[in-house]
């Protein structure tokens, strides 16, 4: 049933940062194998936020391995952790989300994970149904299984006492919460990011002292955003939504440096590690364009979530626009009203009047960078005001967003 332990290994190790510990996990295959019974994977997702990006997705992809050898795989929302938030990396608490939030952003959550997941194999758990019926003496129970010392030494924490920071008492609950995750579901091996390392930790002691064999851990590296620095988050702008049109996909995937482009092979696809250093040495002497290799990484991850089909047709349009330098077939309109008798008005205004830029002050930043183009012709006065005579015309910001703006007399 199974296949032998150090062919599972090899996929299993791709791409992870650290395993803890190795020889449990080799232990647990063993046995695994022997006996024919699947291991029991988790990872933990807290719907704080309703949309699904290609970070999220390396530890998709890792459970999705799990599930081709065979495993067990349980998608654990975290619906009651989520009330609390994570404090990890966090200098300040947490603003509580309210029930509704949460609710919402699971079931959209459900919706997204199963473009890589196959649902028939999949679990999918909320942390609400156990935690939600611990009694006041249970969580007394579980707060005496681990030390306040411990908790504090989480760097987070020590950061925030030295800073006399205040950390909230729901707060150092988080970790142990997270770790009767492990516990309720009798885990073999829980996976997360590497700034996760802690909470998983937690998790192995937690189920120590409730009478269980540890977990192992599995820590996948943070995909660095698009600008190849930080680590993706919507909050940056830096991010991949794995619900975004194929061609904003597509787009965003070829702005990425060839370093980052390597990245992502290997943590966003199932390119084996060999043939992607292959690539790496074709391409340093100069046998392959790097910009061929990043087409076909832009096309496997638009595959992935719309289907080959959408994925050939952005790769056509992303051509056509970028390549041949015409106009996107396809344009969001945007209607702008003009009085007959007022002075035109200025761009900086109606691109933040039409939620174009979040602020006047970054739509006069993208003009001095120049980034902002009316009909081909680059914009370079941030006072510049726009032709009232001129009913049609077309805005790009930045490389990829085109805009149609119709103007329309009162």
């Amino acid at each position: 049933m199974f296949k032998p332990v150090e062919e599972q290994l090899k996929l299993i190790k791709k791409g992870a940062v650290e395993i803890i510990q190795e020889e449990d996990l080799i232990r647990k295959l063993e046995r695994s194998r022997k006996e024919g019974k699947p291991l029991r994977v988790k990872a933990g997702f807290d719907p704080t936020a309703p949309d699904i990006h290609l970070g999220h997705t390396v530890l998709l992809r890792k459970m999705k391995h799990f599930q081709d050898l065979g495993h067990e795989v349980i998608f654990l929302i975290g619906d009651f952790t989520g009330l609390i938030g994570d404090p990890t990396g966090r200098s300040a608490t947490r603003p509580a989300m309210t029930r509704e939030e949460i609710n919402r952003n699971a079931e959209t959550y459900k919706q997204q994970v199963f473009k890589i997941l196959d649902p028939q194999k999949t679990i999918v758990d909320f942390n609400s149904r156990w935690l939600g019926a611990l009694t006041s003496f249970d969580i007394i129970k579980l707060a005496s299984k681990y030390t306040v010392a411990r908790i504090l030494e989480r760097d987070d924490f020590t950061k925030r006492l030295k800073a006399g920071l205040p950390i909230s008492v729901h707060e150092i609950l988080y970790p142990l919460m997270q770790a009767y995750d492990s516990v309720a579901l009798q885990a073999d091996v829980e996976l997360g990011g590497t700034d996760q390392k802690f909470n998983l930790l937690v998790g192995r002691e937690i189920q120590r002292e409730y009478g269980q064999e540890p977990q192992v851990i599995l820590t996948m590296p943070l995909l660095e955003g698009l600008d190849g620095v930080e680590k993706m988050s919507k909050s940056l702008g830096n991010y991949v939504g794995i619900n975004e049109p194929p061609n904003e996909i597509f787009g965003k995937i070829m702005s990425i440096s060839d370093d980052l482009m390597y990245r992502y092979y290997e943590l966003l696809t199932d390119v084996p590690t060999e043939e992607i250093e292959s690539w790496k040495k074709l391409a340093r002497e100069g046998q392959i364009n790097p910009r061929d290799l990043k087409a076909r990484l832009a096309r496997m991850i638009v595959s992935d979530f719309w289907g080959e089909e959408e994925a050939i047709k952005a790769e056509e349009e992303f051509d056509r626009v970028f390549r041949q330098r015409y106009l996107p077939s396809e344009m969001e309109e945007k209607f702008i009203e003009i009085e007959p008798v007022s002075a035109a008005p200025e761009l900086v205004d109606i691109m933040y009047n039409l939620g174009l830029v979040p602020s006047r002050g970054e739509a006069k930043r993208l003009i001095r960078q120049g980034g902002v183009y009316l009909d081909g012709q680059r914009i370079e006065n941030i006072e510049h005001k726009i032709d009232t005579g001129k009913l049609e015309q077309v805005l790009r910001i930045g490389k990829r967003k085109f805009y149609r703006l119709k103007l329309i007399q009162k």
